[in-house]
């Protein structure tokens, strides 16, 4: 599961661009994440140029 660091994410836009499925998306201020799409690929984590994504465990 993908969590979104908002305090430091700058809506770049750079993992919406890289997202396969097409599960991140920017909605005005800022990054949501379609978890019923997401597969967990993480190449949205490795691509954040500000480390804004990260892998959190499921619960």
């Amino acid at each position: 599961m993908i969590k979104v660091r908002r305090e430091v994410c700058g809506y770049c836009g750079a993992c919406v661009s890289v997202c396969p499925k097409g599960a991140l998306e920017l909605v005005d201020a800022y990054l949501s994440v379609d978890y019923d799409n997401c597969k967990n690929c993480n190449i949205c984590v490795k691509v954040c140029p500000l480390g804004a994504l990260e892998v959190a465990d499921e619960e």
